[in-house]
């Protein structure tokens, strides 16, 4: 019986290959794995079994799977494996690898159903394993949900480990040392008498061989790296201006494209005139793509200046023309009918508030754009063989399949170069931006074609943030908050971006009311109901998605509550909370702003608020100065629980740099709508928080839970509310609409 077909039987064991001379190592620890994607074109004495490391006798190849739009995910990634392979990130390539099944993100489909995170019962236990499950059976490789590093920490560390000690057991072979005897050291295995193995001499014998899959994680007390701060893998290329992005990217016979699509999203595509556009320098040619018009130019100023010569008659779509329109549809959709959920309903609110004082309140969030840095861009080379893209996305797989279905190549065809992102907030979970670039490639064959949007095409053309309603109510008794009802109206994100994507999931949208029903207060009669409001601008999932509304809603609330309560805003959070790691957070937030002692003296607020998302308990405590010039804000303290911290450098990172995104967009942030479309198209209309107005961040990471999470998002959902309560403290005034410019000034 040959090598290759033993291994390929054997493809679902963890364990060593070899690919095109060298051997690769994994994990892939479920049931019923997809076809590992390095199996195909193997030799006879090669062999590939799992999909992240790969050793040969030129070097160390890391597969980091998962996206980098700046969060530091591919540098995690590289540590995770690097810790028990025992080689140096900053060595070794890193590569994102072909999209593939083998890559899916078991974790993130669990997230989204309609449990409460912290019910760990029988029930959404078992629910939640079967979403992983279809998961690997739909093979959803996916970036997001601040999911990654949960996702795969344990599987990468396995991979490293399983790789180790097998390049150990290939040392043995041809050295006689047994393997207890050796030792490894940054990429090499380590004989007794200080003699120097280096991975890569030992890459033919460890093909050889099958895989040592009985490996044991080192615990943190023996990490190396891990847990501890170290320099990530991209802070050189990022800071000597050397990073490659999507619109870095130059080939041969380079052809340069930009896209004028409807304004109106879906609106399609009616008469137009380009006879102008035509005889413009540059230009090679004009054609229709989804729902607009694509130039081709010999570079991309030219394309863009042709585009704006277009002459089109732009259909309109079929949703309201104004934002003032599109809230009155919110408005009419407070309705029993259009009920979607009600995951949270304790005690007898209807009851308890027929037989006491209401106090009630509407708050408002609009819709907001991504506006990453790099504008949306992809390079595709079509041939009437394969298809080649490269561009920076967080759903590699719908790439692949659109290239499949536009150009009719088939899967194995198609070449997906993922590259990392300037900038994402979520807009990179959408593939619309690639799907045109494949559609302008096919008109071209043979030559490479960089689509470019223009920063006011990316504004127009975004998938933004949904806008959000908001009606609560509720009462107090004794000093105490007795009754919360709060409903929230906006039309699905579910619906809108599932459907643009992958496929909308059965049940409740559980986006409508993230960062509401799911907090860990027990207020004796509490509910949370999402109305799903009719189909407005198509939308798509923003930093956070769901809390970074709902946060502002119900920690907002909560603090009126306590207001008319008469008590104090933390101390009634501090007794409404009794899970113990949520209760940790708020009493650390509490001691690092030292709450209870500080008189922050007159024409200044304090505001605090907690949000539970992500599976991660975070809360903030914000300072403002009431100045000639505006509010000034002047200290944030962020206090969470992820669990077990990797990387403590980047975990702070993620935590301010969170809380700057959402702060700044409260503040300054909306996307109004006109005739169809947005009427802020660029930063000077979109301007977040300015350098000068960022103010002093204090941060503390408990690592309490037992459940190890994600830092991209988190931060962001309390950081509005923070600040909404502290200017109600500075001021009397009290924010329930975004942005907060609309109401008070900003130094």
């Amino acid at each position: 019986m040959s090598k290759k077909s033993t291994t390929t039987r054997r493809s679902f064991l963890v364990g060593s290959a070899a690919v095109a001379g060298g051997v690769a190592f994994g994990i892939y620890a479920i049931a019923r794995p997809a076809a590992n994607p390095l199996l195909e074109g193997l030799a006879e004495d090669e062999a590939a079994i799992t999909p992240f490391v790969k050793v040969a006798s030129g070097g160390i190849t890391l597969i980091v799977p998962r996206a980098d739009s700046g969060q530091g995910i591919m540098s995690m990634q590289a540590h995770l494996i690097a810790e028990e392979l025992d080689v140096d990130p900053q060595k070794v390539k890193l590569d994102p690898g072909q999209p593939h099944a083998a890559y899916v993100n078991t974790l993130i489909a669990a997230n989204g159903l309609p449990f409460h995170p912290l019910d760990d019962g029988i029930v959404p236990k078992t629910v939640r394993e079967m979403m992983a499950t279809v998961a690997r059976l739909s093979g959803a490789q996916f970036t997001g949900g601040s999911s990654s590093v949960a996702d795969l920490q344990e599987k990468l560390r396995y991979a490293g480990a399983v790789a180790r000690e097998t390049l150990k057991l290939a040392a043995s072979s041809q050295t006689g040392v047994p393997v207890k005897q050796l030792k490894t050291e940054d990429g090499s295995v380590v004989l007794p008498d200080g003699t120097s193995i280096p991975y890569t001499n030992l890459a033919t014998q460890a093909a050889r061989m099958d895989p040592v899959t009985d490996v044991k994680l080192r615990p943190p007390a023996e990490w190396r790296r891990l847990g501890k701060p170290f320099l990530r893998t991209d802070i050189v290329p990022k800071s000597t201006g050397t990073q490659t992005y999507g619109i870095d990217v130059t080939l041969p016979d380079m052809l340069f494209a930009t896209v004028r699509a409807n304004p109106g999203r879906g609106g399609g595509l009616g008469p137009y005139d380009a006879s102008v556009a035509k005889t413009m320098r540059g230009v090679k040619g004009i054609v229709e793509v989804n729902d607009g018009l694509a130039v081709i130019a010999d570079n991309t100023w030219r394309a863009f200046q042709a585009a704006e010569a277009l002459e089109v008659d732009w259909p309109a779509p079929d949703y309201p023309a104004t934002s003032a329109e599109m809230w009155k549809v919110l408005e009419a959709a407070h309705v029993s009918e259009n009920r979607d959920s009600r995951l949270r309903d304790d005690g007898d609110v209807d009851q308890v508030m027929s037989e006491a004082d209401i106090f009630a309140a509407e708050y408002r969030v609009p819709y907001l754009a991504h506006a990453p840095l790099e504008p949306l861009n992809a390079t595709v080379l079509v041939t009437n063989q394969d298809v080649a893209i490269w561009t920076a996305t967080q759903v590699p797989v719908s790439i692949k399949d659109a290239a499949v279905e536009i150009t009719g190549v088939a899967g194995d065809a198609v070449t997906v170069h993922a590259l990392p992102a300037g900038g994402s907030f979520g807009r990179r979970l959408d593939h619309d931006y690639v799907i045109q670039a494949i559609e302008i490639a096919k008109r071209f064959p043979g030559r490479p074609i960089k689509t470019i949007w223009s920063r006011e095409e990316d504004f127009t053309h975004d998938f933004p943030r949904p806008l959000h309603l908001c009606r609560a109510r509720g009462s107090v008794a004794d000093g105490k908050v007795v009754a919360f009802d709060l409903d929230t109206i906006s039309p699905s994100l579910g619906d809108s971006w599932f459907s643009r994507v992958f496929v909308v999931p059965p049940g409740p949208d559980t986006f409508l009311v993230w960062g509401a029903y799911d907090q860990p207060y027990e207020i004796p009669n509490y509910r949370v109901s999402g109305y799903k409001a009719p189909k407005l601008v198509p939308i798509g999932s923003w930093r956070s998605p769901g809390a970074c509304s709902n946060a502002f809603f119900h920690e907002s609330f909560l603090s009126e509550l306590i207001n008319v309560a008469g008590a104090d805003q933390l101390e009634e959070r501090l007794r409404l909370t009794k899970d113990p790691i949520s209760r940790g957070v708020l009493e650390a937030i509490a001691e690092m702003s030292n709450w209870s002692g500080t008189d922050i003296g007159p024409g200044r607020g304090r505001g605090v608020a907690f949000c539970h998302s992500h599976h991660v308990p975070v809360a903030e405590v914000i300072d403002v100065t009431l100045t000639e010039n505006g509010i000034r804000i002047d200290e944030v303290w962020i206090a969470a629980d992820c669990g077990l911290v990797f990387d403590p450098v980047n975990a702070e990172a993620q935590l301010t740099g969170a809380a700057v995104w959402g702060l700044g967009h409260a503040m300054n942030c909306e996307l109004t709508y006109e005739n169809y479309a947005p009427v802020q198209t660029n930063f000077h209309a979109f301007e977040g928080m300015r350098l000068h107005q960022t103010p002093r961040f204090h941060t503390s990471l408990l690592e309490k839970s037992e459940k190890i999470c994600g830092l991209g998002e988190p931060a962001t959902a309390p950081a509005a509310p923070a600040l909404a309560n502290a200017i109600f403290a500075a001021t009397g005034i009290r924010m329930r609409e975004m942005p907060f410019n609309k109401h008070v000034d900003f130094a």
